[in-house]
C-alpha cells in the first residue's frame, strides 16, 4: 500500500513518481527498480517522522525556539548521513544495471546463413550505394531479417562496405527491435537512475525544513548552547 501523501514534505520524494518515468512497468521493470522506491519510500517516511518530532518539540513551552530546532537537530543529522548513504549505494546499484543492459544490447551478432550465402550477402550490400546499403540494413532490421542482417554484422564491417561505429549502431537497433523488453529495462533504469540524482539533492533540503532551519543556523544555535554550559560550570 502506496505511503499516504503527506503535505509538509515535496511530492517529488514520494515513491509513487517514480512510476511515471518512461519504461516502469509493474511486471517488467518494478522488481528491478526496488531499491529505487524503497530509498524513495524510506526518505519520504523519515521526513514525516521529523516533522513529528519538530511538531512534538515545538509543544514544550520550556523549550525556545532553538531549543526545539536542537531537539530535533541530532536525530535529523543522523538520518540525512543514513539516507545519503542509501540513496549512493542505489545509484551504484542503478549504474550496475545499466552496464549490465547496455553489454547486452551490443552483444556481436552470429551469422546464420551458410558461409557461401553470408559471403554473397555482405558482396550485396558492398557494391550497393552507399545511401541504399545503409537503407537496406536498416529495413532488413525493422524487417526482422535476421538471416540478413546477421550476415552483415555478424562479420568484419570492411566486409560490407561499413565501419566498426556503423556496425556498432546497427547491432544495437537489432537487439532493441528484437529484444524490446531489454530495451525497456535500460530505458527504466537511466531514468530511474536520473530521479534518484535529482531527489537525492532534494532530501537535504526538506530535512532542513523538517527541522525548520538550516543547518548553519544549527551550527550557530550548538556554538551558543555550548558556550551557554560552559559558562554554567563556573561552580564546578
Amino acid at each position: 500500500m502506496p505511503t499516504a501523501i503527506d503535505a509538509r514534505i515535496t511530492s517529488s520524494l514520494h515513491a509513487e513518481t517514480l512510476k511515471a518515468i518512461e519504461g516502469y512497468d509493474e511486471e517488467l521493470t518494478a522488481p528491478i527498480l526496488a531499491s529505487a522506491l524503497e530509498a524513495l519510500d524510506d526518505a519520504y517516511v523519515t521526513l514525516g517522522k521529523l516533522h513529528d518530532a519538530r511538531d512534538a518539540a515545538k509543544k514544550n513551552q520550556a523549550w525556545t525556539e532553538g531549543q526545539q530546532v536542537l531537539a530535533v537537530s541530532d536525530a535529523a543529522w543522523k538520518q540525512q548521513q543514513r539516507l545519503a548513504k542509501k540513496f549512493d549505494n542505489v545509484r551504484t546499484t542503478l549504474d550496475k544495471q545499466i552496464a549490465h543492459f547496455e553489454q547486452e544490447l551490443s552483444q556481436p551478432l552470429e551469422s546464420r546463413a551458410a558461409v557461401t550465402i553470408a559471403g554473397e550477402v555482405r558482396r550485396f550490400v558492398k557494391d550497393m550505394p552507399v545511401e541504399e546499403r545503409h537503407k537496406f540494413v536498416r529495413q532488413a532490421i525493422d524487417d526482422g531479417d535476421h538471416i540478413t542482417v546477421s550476415a552483415v554484422l555478424g562479420a568484419p564491417p570492411y566486409l560490407s562496405g561499413f565501419d566498426a561505429n556503423f556496425q556498432e549502431t546497427y547491432t544495437r537497433m537489432w537487439w532493441e527491435r528484437t529484444t524490446p523488453q531489454l530495451a525497456t529495462k535500460l530505458k527504466a533504469v537511466r531514468n530511474a537512475k536520473a530521479v534518484i540524482e535529482e531527489r537525492g539533492g532534494l532530501l537535504f533540503k526538506e530535512i532542513e525544513k523538517s527541522m525548520g532551519s538550516t543547518w548553519a543556523k544549527v551550527n550557530e544555535l550548538r556554538h551558543g548552547n555550548d558556550k551557554a554550559l560552559t559558562a554554567l560550570k563556573f561552580g564546578e
